[in-house]
This record gives C-alpha cells, sequence and structure tokens, in this order.
C-alpha cells in the first residue's frame, strides 16, 4: 500500500513539474488547486485582452487570450464566486474540496491592454531586501492581478559594473558611483552616486542571479518586463575621465547628480550600444525599456533636447526594432521637446499621478498639459504612496470617475492602459484592487457598489458592521477630495520631528485635514466589534490592526494639541498629564503592531541582514534598511536636503526605540523650560544617527494575538 502511494505521490509530483506556468501558480496558491480548474488559452486576433469564467462537470473553465489573462480570471473568480482575496499578506488559501459552480458564462475584456506596475522607488523602499521566495510571491500577485508590463530593475548594477569597467574606471570609481542597496532607485533615476555603497562583489552576483529568476518567471507567465534603458547618464568626473561633452544636471537633495552625455558627442551612440550590449548579454532583449534623464528637477541648460530624445529612441531601437520607450510624467517630464521627435507607438508615458496631478489633458489639473502627451500614448496611473509611508489613504471615488473621464475624453484614443506607480506597497491593499479592476469593468459604477462585493471577497463572508466601517472609511479617510495633492497618507505625528508646531513628518507631504478623525475611530470600534467573528481571519487581522493603528494615530493628533496648549499656558501639571498619554499612545501602537510581522521593523531589517555572506555584508545591508528609513542620507541631505522622515515607517520597534526616544528628549526639554531653564532645542540628527548604526536585534515574530491586543488598545485610546 505505502509502494502505490508512493508511487501515486511521484506520478503527481512530475506531472506538476511538467505543468503549465499556470497551474504552477495554482499549486503555489494551494497544493492541489491545479486539479480543480480547466484553464484554455485561446487565441484571438481581437486587440483586446479577455477572460472568461465557465463550468465543466465538477471544474471550474478559465479562458483568457494570454496567461496573464487566464490568471486575472482566475482572481476574478477566487474573489467574487470563492469568497478568497489574495493580497500581499496573504497569497495562500485553503480551496473548498469541490469550487463554487459558475452557474452562467461570464466575460471580461478589455481594449486597456498596457497595465503596468512599480515605480524606481518601489524597488528600493520596499523590495530593497527582496529575495527569489518574496520575488516569486509577487510575480504571482502581478498576474493575478492582470499587470502584464512590470519595471524590473534588479541587476542593474552588474550591467553598470561592466560597462564602467570597460571604460577603463577601476574597481574603486565604480563602488563610488554605484548605490548601495537601499538607494539604487535614485542612483537609476540620475539622482545621485554611491550613497549607501560601496557594494560587496557578493551583491553583483547575487543580484544578477536573482533578476535572472525573476524575468524568467515573467516571461514564462507572459509578462513583458521594462528593463531600464540607456539615457546618457555617466560618473560626473565623465569629462575628465574620458573627455566626453557632458552637462552637469546640478544637485539632487544635497546629492551631486550624475553626469548627462550630451546627444551630440560621438560617443553617446558607441556607449549606449555598449551598455545595451551587457543588459542584453545578461537579461536578454525587452521590448520594453525605461529612460527618465533629467528627473526631479535635473538641469537641462545647454542640452539640445529633441536631439537628446532622438539618440535616447535610436539607441533603444537599434538594440531592439520593436521596443518602446517607457517614460514618467513626473514634474516637467518628459520634456515636449524630447519626445517631439518620437513616432508615434514608440513611447508609452506614465501618467504618474493621475488621481492627484493628471498630465494626461485633464483641465483641472495643476500639472495639466494642453495638448496631454503631444498623440503619445499613455498610462492612467496611481501613485498614491510615498516613501513607503504607513497610513490609511485614497481617493476611491476619483479614481473611479476619473478613469472613465478619461476614457471617454479626446485623449482616451491614446489611453492604452493603467498603472500602479506607488513608492511604497504592501499597504492600502483596497486601493490596489479597485484600480487593478478597472481596466476589466466597461461601465462607470459607484465605490459603494464596488466596496460591498470586495468586502464579502477580502473576508469570505458578509457582516453589516464590517461594510459600515469600510463605508464609513470609503467617505472619509479613502475619499480625500480631487483637489488635494498630498503626498500620500496623512502622516502620523508620532513620526513627526517633535516641535510646538508639528504637522506632518516628511517635508513636502503637502497635507491637510480633509477627513474626521471621529470617523475612522467609529470605523475601528466596529472592526473591533466584529472581531471575534473572524478569529483567525488573516486578511482580517491584518485590516483590524491597521485600522485601530490608524485610530490610535488620530487620537494622538487629538491630544498632541492640548501638549502644545498646556505648554503655552504654563500649566505643568496639565503638560505633564497630556505628554504622558501622548508617549502611552506610542506605547500602545508599538505593542498593537507587534502582532503582525508586516508591521515590525525586524521584518526590514533581517531581510536586508539575510541577504549578506559575511558578518560585514549584514551590517552594511542593515545600515542601508536603517537609514533609508529614518534620516535618508547624511546631515547635509538628512536636515538641508529635505530627506529625513521621508520614508517613515509607522513599525513595531521603530516607535518605541526611534520615535518615542525623540519625542521624550523633546519633552523633557519643555519641561525644563517649564522650570526656567534655558534649554535649546535637540539637534535632532545627532539625536537619530546612533540608531542607524546599531546592530540590535528586532524579532520579526508576531507577538500578540492581534484580535486581543487590538481590542485592549481600542479600549484604552
Amino acid at each position: 500500500m505505502k509502494k502505490i502511494k508512493t508511487l501515486f505521490l511521484m506520478a503527481w509530483t512530475s506531472s506538476i513539474a511538467w505543468a503549465s506556468p499556470i497551474d504552477n501558480l495554482l499549486e503555489r496558491i494551494d497544493e492541489g488547486a491545479s486539479q480543480k480548474f480547466i484553464t484554455e488559452e485561446i487565441n484571438s486576433a481581437s486587440k483586446q485582452d479577455f477572460f472568461e469564467l465557465d463550468q465543466k462537470g465538477q471544474k471550474v473553465v478559465v479562458r483568457g487570450n494570454n496567461p496573464v489573462s487566464i490568471a486575472t480570471g482566475i482572481n476574478w473568480y477566487l474573489k467574487y464566486y470563492a469568497g478568497i482575496h489574495l493580497s500581499w499578506n496573504n497569497m495562500k488559501a485553503d480551496l473548498p474540496e469541490v469550487l463554487p459552480p459558475v452557474t452562467q458564462v461570464e466575460r471580461h475584456s478589455t481594449d486597456q491592454v498596457e497595465r503596468y506596475y512599480l515605480n524606481y522607488c518601489t524597488h528600493s523602499y520596499s523590495m530593497a531586501f527582496w529575495g527569489w521566495e518574496r520575488w516569486e510571491q509577487e510575480i504571482d500577485w502581478m498576474a493575478l492581478h492582470g499587470i502584464n508590463l512590470p519595471l524590473a530593475v534588479v541587476g542593474m548594477e552588474e550591467v553598470w559594473y561592466r560597462v564602467l569597467d570597460k571604460l577603463g574606471y577601476s574597481d574603486q570609481e565604480i563602488g563610488e558611483f554605484i548605490a548601495g542597496p537601499g538607494f539604487q532607485a535614485w542612483w537609476l533615476m540620475n539622482n545621485l552616486e554611491g550613497w549607501g555603497g560601496p557594494n560587496p562583489k557578493n551583491w553583483y552576483k547575487d543580484r544578477v542571479n536573482l533578476q535572472k529568476k525573476i524575468l524568467k518567471r515573467m516571461r514564462e507567465l507572459g509578462i513583458k518586463p521594462v528593463l531600464p534603458g540607456y539615457s546618457g547618464m555617466l560618473p560626473h568626473d565623465a569629462r575628465e575621465h574620458l573627455g566626453v561633452n557632458v552637462s552637469d544636471p546640478g544637485t539632487w537633495c544635497g546629492y551631486r547628480r550624475p553626469a548627462f552625455l550630451q546627444p551630440t558627442d560621438p560617443n553617446f551612440e558607441r556607449i549606449a550600444k555598449l551598455y545595451y550590449q551587457e543588459l542584453t548579454r545578461l537579461y536578454g532583449k525587452a521590448d520594453y525599456y525605461s529612460m527618465d534623464p533629467f528627473h526631479e528637477g535635473g538641469n537641462v541648460a545647454g542640452v539640445d533636447l529633441n536631439a537628446a530624445g532622438i539618440a535616447i529612441w535610436k539607441a533603444m531601437k537599434q538594440t531592439n526594432k520593436n521596443a518602446v520607450w517607457v517614460a514618467q510624467a513626473w514634474q516637467a517630464n518628459p520634456r515636449p521637446q524630447l519626445i517631439g521627435g518620437i513616432p508615434k507607438g514608440d513611447l508609452i508615458v506614465l501618467d504618474l499621478f493621475s488621481e492627484s496631478r493628471p498630465q494626461w489633458g485633464d483641465p483641472n489639473s495643476t500639472w495639466k498639459r494642453e495638448n496631454g502627451f503631444d498623440g503619445h500614448d499613455w498610462l492612467y496611473c496611481m501613485l498614491l504612496n510615498y516613501g513607503g509611508n504607513v497610513g490609511l489613504h485614497g481617493k476611491m471615488e476619483t479614481v473611479i470617475r476619473k478613469f472613465y473621464q478619461a476614457k471617454e475624453s479626446r485623449f482616451g484614443a491614446t489611453l492604452k492602459g493603467v498603472g500602479l506607480t506607488m513608492e511604497g506597497i504592501e499597504n492600502n491593499p483596497v486601493m490596489y484592487e479597485l484600480l487593478c479592476e478597472l481596466p476589466w469593468r466597461s461601465t462607470s459604477f459607484t465605490k459603494e457598489q464596488w466596496l460591498e462585493g470586495y468586502v464579502a471577497a477580502r473576508y469570505g463572508k458578509k457582516d453589516e458592521r464590517v461594510l459600515k466601517a469600510w463605508t464609513i472609511l470609503s467617505n472619509s479617510i479613502y475619499n480625500c477630495p480631487e483637489k488635494s495633492t498630498q503626498q500620500g497618507t496623512h502622516e502620523s505625528l508620532f513620526c513627526a520631528r517633535p516641535s510646538l508646531n508639528a504637522y506632518q513628518a516628511s517635508s513636502w507631504s503637502e497635507m491637510s485635514d480633509y477627513y474626521n478623525p471621529q470617523d475612522v475611530i467609529q470605523a475601528a470600534r466596529l472592526m473591533v466589534e466584529a472581531a471575534p467573528a473572524f478569529q483567525g481571519n488573516n486578511n482580517f487581522e491584518y485590516d483590524l490592526v491597521d485600522i485601530v493603528r490608524q485610530a490610535v494615530a488620530e487620537k494622538g493628533r487629538l491630544v498632541y494639541p492640548i501638549v502644545v496648549s498646556a505648554y503655552k499656558s504654563g500649566e505643568k501639571e496639565l503638560f505633564n498629564q497630556a505628554a504622558e498619554r501622548f508617549i502611552r499612545l506610542i506605547d500602545m501602537q508599538d505593542k498593537l503592531l507587534a502582532t503582525r510581522p508586516e508591521f515590525k521593523v525586524g521584518t526590514w531589517l533581517q531581510a536586508a541582514r539575510k541577504l549578506g555572506h559575511t558578518e560585514e555584508e549584514k551590517n552594511l545591508y542593515e545600515w542601508n534598511a536603517r537609514v533609508q528609513i529614518t534620516t535618508w542620507g547624511n546631515r547635509t541631505a538628512a536636515d538641508q536636503g529635505g530627506l529625513r522622515d521621508y520614508a517613515h515607517r509607522e513599525w513595531n520597534g521603530l516607535l518605541r526605540d526611534f520615535y518615542k526616544m525623540r519625542w521624550n528628549t523633546y519633552f523633557d526639554i519643555l519641561r525644563q523650560r517649564l522650570d526656567g531653564k534655558q534649554v535649546a532645542d535637540p539637534d535632532y540628527y545627532a539625536l537619530e544617527e546612533p540608531w542607524t548604526l546599531q546592530h540590535n536585534l528586532y524579532s520579526s515574530e508576531p507577538e500578540g494575538e492581534a484580535v486581543k491586543v487590538a481590542t485592549e488598545v481600542f479600549r484604552n485610546l
């Protein structure tokens, strides 16, 4: 009997090994899941993508015109038939023995065939220290959510190392140019050189191996990676080192930018060719290349922008005649002169912040372009998150309405799809789920209609209290006004550098009080009341902790003015009571967030250390991880450049040992001043830097039971 069972398992394992990429994806969701579905890839002459749900016996049939369409159909079925929501915090499921039947054929099609994913910043703020296990889950998430055009920048360090080596740069010079693990996004966007490095040899080798796995899996699933192309970047000393004609793009937040190789220099074609040769040798050719010269204020003085655009385009087309240039619309980029000479169809523009500062031609936008992107293809993108900050936030109603408005506008003919361009992921899953569904819904709908289905799918069952909580949130914190241009979440005061006029944590948030904090607290109360019925439900417990976390942050914002008023009026006793209350809220927040690994600084730091082969490497990676989420840069960049706390995180461990430390220090100074002593404000950078240099261990394991702790914390608000 044992022998028969062993032979059966061997045969089943062998069949899975030779299964289709979609079958393998299903097996990663739940072992044996591929046996419960029939998937059919249907060749179609139509330019639209589609998926279709059907039934054959006890098996669910999912048809589509390509693997991504089929995966999207599987996800749709799981959500709206089986009540299973696969999200960043939950990519596994226990499927029922017999799946709920599809009683009539359901078909969805879309002409929004380009669905983009990731921002350069995402690769640093969220993905900097991922290994293959986490990347494998993310690629599955992409396919299931219809993503077919992701930015893939892992392993670009080795490309640049080879290029610069062949141009005659030494190992030391290359190390001073390529940024460290936590800051590669801004190096690749031509903002800075070298910060966070130099990287050890093992880093280059490991990233090449990882990128090859990433690209192999993407291509198996029919996902087309967007690789970084060449747009003129060279080390700042290229004029002296190579004798080439470069312009100086200036500085970025206190950092020296790389040089820009003038397109009129005969070396442009030679160096671009060398870059693409090394890129192709390592990772193969791509159909899409991302290039964003002059990002965020790069100096274009003395640059022939039209010639630059043509030179960049020509180098790309010589590598792959079918390639398309992908450019981010952010601030003044891409300059109209830069893309004016590019043939239509060879460029896709990502309207990076469509929900707040659209550039596609929306007449009400502060960044509007009268002619949109001058006839070039473009994507409607949602940025939503900045710096990987933690916090509930969204423009639910605006995102829906403006997408359909864009489709129906005179610029709709060149609208080719949607994009998720957040700086950090693993937050606000409701908003990303909403955007990913827009292309597959042919007509507009209300947030209330959509939310009812989302909540039932997210938790696997309906509950009036939970739906009411989400309805309140959708009308308040998730209904940021259309005209607001604030950069992401309403930032927690706990994470702000203390002062008597503290309001936001980062330098450029543009936040405003657009919702009533009591609405969030009421939603948290309803979630706590419903919690016993959802004990053990992973999605619910994640959301419960996140919503109660937001309620605690709101309470902190309500207590803070009492602290300030008591100090200004000289009321020592009231000041001490209010200050102690504020600190207790930070402690409560820290305890609450300890129940989920997603909200623990230990998860971030341990992932960084895990990538190191030696103690020295582990320490370097951990330093990158600690600096990025606190001071971000050196003293100049942190304070004068405004980067400190840009990537602040409301995380367990960080709240207790970093943010609480700052507030305690400041409150002690205020107490001394109330006693008549002359005490200067603290040197915050001097307070903050020591934490970035430490190597004390933070756990990544959950501490405490989420429902119990969330209930206790809420009752003590």
